[in-house]
Protein backbone atom coordinates (compact mmCIF):
# COMPACT_ATOMS: atom_id res chain seq x y z
CA UNK A 1 0.00 0.00 0.00
CA UNK A 2 1.51 3.30 -1.08
CA UNK A 3 0.07 6.82 -1.41
CA UNK A 4 -3.51 5.61 -1.10
CA UNK A 5 -2.99 2.93 -3.74
CA UNK A 6 -3.06 -0.82 -3.37
CA UNK A 7 -2.00 -3.35 -5.98
CA UNK A 8 -3.87 -6.64 -5.87
CA UNK A 9 -4.17 -9.75 -7.98
CA UNK A 10 -7.79 -10.73 -8.53
CA UNK A 11 -9.25 -14.23 -8.84
CA UNK A 12 -8.66 -14.16 -12.61
CA UNK A 13 -4.93 -13.54 -12.05
CA UNK A 14 -5.10 -9.92 -13.23
CA UNK A 15 -3.08 -7.27 -11.41
CA UNK A 16 -5.19 -4.26 -10.49
CA UNK A 17 -4.30 -0.93 -8.95
CA UNK A 18 -6.97 0.05 -6.44
CA UNK A 19 -7.67 3.20 -4.46
CA UNK A 20 -7.68 2.78 -0.69
CA UNK A 21 -10.82 4.39 0.68
CA UNK A 22 -10.02 4.01 4.37
CA UNK A 23 -8.58 1.74 7.01
CA UNK A 24 -9.77 1.27 10.55
CA UNK A 25 -9.44 -0.88 13.64
CA UNK A 26 -12.56 -2.40 15.13
CA UNK A 27 -12.88 -2.66 18.89
CA UNK A 28 -15.82 -5.01 18.25
CA UNK A 29 -13.77 -7.62 16.39
CA UNK A 30 -10.23 -6.71 17.46
CA UNK A 31 -9.11 -6.66 13.81
CA UNK A 32 -7.86 -4.07 11.30
CA UNK A 33 -9.77 -3.55 8.07
CA UNK A 34 -9.08 -1.95 4.72
CA UNK A 35 -11.76 -0.76 2.28
CA UNK A 36 -10.77 -0.14 -1.33
CA UNK A 37 -12.13 0.12 -4.85
CA UNK A 38 -10.95 -0.77 -8.32
CA UNK A 39 -13.28 2.00 -9.61
CA UNK A 40 -15.41 -0.39 -11.61
CA UNK A 41 -19.19 -0.31 -11.37
CA UNK A 42 -21.76 -3.03 -10.90
CA UNK A 43 -24.82 -3.56 -13.08
CA UNK A 44 -26.68 -0.87 -11.09
CA UNK A 45 -23.95 1.73 -11.67
CA UNK A 46 -22.63 1.62 -8.11
CA UNK A 47 -18.87 1.74 -7.59
CA UNK A 48 -17.60 -1.59 -6.34
CA UNK A 49 -16.06 -1.46 -2.88
CA UNK A 50 -14.11 -4.31 -1.33
CA UNK A 51 -13.04 -4.92 2.26
CA UNK A 52 -10.53 -7.22 3.85
CA UNK A 53 -8.73 -7.79 7.11
CA UNK A 54 -5.12 -6.62 6.90
CA UNK A 55 -2.00 -6.27 9.02
CA UNK A 56 -1.43 -2.55 9.69
CA UNK A 57 2.22 -3.19 10.62
CA UNK A 58 2.95 -4.29 7.05
CA UNK A 59 4.71 -7.45 8.22
CA UNK A 60 2.08 -9.62 6.51
CA UNK A 61 0.97 -8.17 3.15
CA UNK A 62 -1.83 -10.67 2.55
CA UNK A 63 -5.45 -9.55 2.59
CA UNK A 64 -7.71 -11.85 4.55
CA UNK A 65 -11.35 -12.26 3.50
CA UNK A 66 -14.14 -11.30 5.86
CA UNK A 67 -15.77 -14.47 7.11
CA UNK A 68 -18.46 -13.51 9.59
CA UNK A 69 -21.73 -11.66 9.32
CA UNK A 70 -20.54 -9.49 12.23
CA UNK A 71 -17.51 -8.30 10.22
CA UNK A 72 -19.67 -7.48 7.20
CA UNK A 73 -22.07 -5.54 9.43
CA UNK A 74 -19.17 -3.50 10.88
CA UNK A 75 -17.97 -2.65 7.32
CA UNK A 76 -21.49 -1.81 6.13
CA UNK A 77 -22.00 0.55 9.08
CA UNK A 78 -18.72 2.35 8.39
CA UNK A 79 -19.50 2.64 4.65
CA UNK A 80 -22.97 4.02 5.40
CA UNK A 81 -21.47 6.56 7.80
CA UNK A 82 -18.86 7.63 5.22
CA UNK A 83 -21.53 7.95 2.50
CA UNK A 84 -23.70 10.08 4.81
CA UNK A 85 -20.75 12.38 5.60
CA UNK A 86 -19.91 12.76 1.90
CA UNK A 87 -23.53 13.61 1.05
CA UNK A 88 -23.67 16.09 3.93
CA UNK A 89 -20.44 17.77 2.83
CA UNK A 90 -21.63 17.94 -0.79
CA UNK A 91 -24.93 19.44 0.33
CA UNK A 92 -23.15 22.06 2.46
CA UNK A 93 -20.78 22.87 -0.40
CA UNK A 94 -23.69 23.32 -2.80
CA UNK A 95 -25.44 25.50 -0.25
CA UNK A 96 -22.32 27.62 0.33
CA UNK A 97 -21.80 27.91 -3.41
CA UNK A 98 -25.34 29.19 -3.82
CA UNK A 99 -24.84 31.76 -1.07
CA UNK A 100 -21.70 33.07 -2.72
CA UNK A 101 -23.51 33.50 -6.03
CA UNK A 102 -26.18 35.58 -4.32
CA UNK A 103 -23.51 37.79 -2.75
CA UNK A 104 -21.85 38.32 -6.13
CA UNK A 105 -25.08 39.40 -7.84
CA UNK A 106 -26.15 42.08 -5.35
CA UNK A 107 -26.88 45.48 -6.90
Amino acid sequence: MDNGKLTITNDAGETLECDVLFTFDSDETGKSYIAYTDNTTDESGNIRVYANIYDPTGEDLSLIPLTSEKEWKVIENILTSVQDKIREAASEEASDSGENKDEDTED
